[in-house]
């Protein structure tokens, strides 16, 4: 068995899940999900319990099992609590702003760029005296959360030397050594 896969899922109270034709629904506080599954892999509801299932050990079922178990349940935590990914502008003149859905940033080009944020993604951005802008991304959905930001921080990647570009708050670069000091 999937060490992931086997693991049930608590429903918490709030939760609505509903199983039908292949499509697992979950409703809560924060909106609602749906995810289809694949029919090799089976769902179980019982009480307030979500378990999955496989018909066979071949390595595609396998890895279907655990993977249909990390969806469904980030799924449900998406409805219940939500997710956060907030993300640094390094750099001198870096800025950012947003009206609505709309994300203007200032990396250091010849023009600004404006990004539209999906409308399940609320964005908000702070910027302090003497500290890099800060973004913060927050949805149900934790995929899209995910693209989103990555999709962002593709706009300019943080480089190895000085590490400026926009990166997400708390990730450790890897950085080089510049060129050394003069021969003698």
């Amino acid at each position: 068995m999937s060490r992931i896969g086997k693991l049930p899922i608590t429903i918490p109270a709030g939760v609505t899940l509903t199983f039908d034709g292949g499509i697992i629904t979950v409703k809560g506080k924060l909106g609602q999900l749906t995810q289809d599954i694949d029919n090799r892999i089976n769902v179980n509801i019982e009480d307030s319990t979500l378990t999955f299932t496989r018909n066979s050990d071949q390595k595609d079922e396998r890895s279907l099992h655990g993977l249909y178990r990390s969806l469904t349940h980030n799924m449900i935590v998406g409805v219940t609590d939500g997710f956060v990914k907030q993300q640094e502008l390094v750099g001198v003149g870096y800025r950012a702003s947003n009206t609505g859905q709309l994300l203007e940033l200032s990396l250091g080009y010849s023009h600004n760029v404006a990004f539209e944020i999906p409308i399940d993604i609320t964005v908000e951005t702070k910027t302090e005296r003497g500290k890099n802008p800060i973004i913060t991304l927050r949805s149900h959905d934790k995929q899209l959360l995910g693209q989103v930001a990555a999709k962002i921080r593709s706009l300019r990647k943080p480089e190895p030397y000085k590490g400026k570009g926009i990166k997400f708050v708390n990730e450790v670069l890897r950085r080089k050594a510049g060129k050394s000091a003069g021969k003698k």
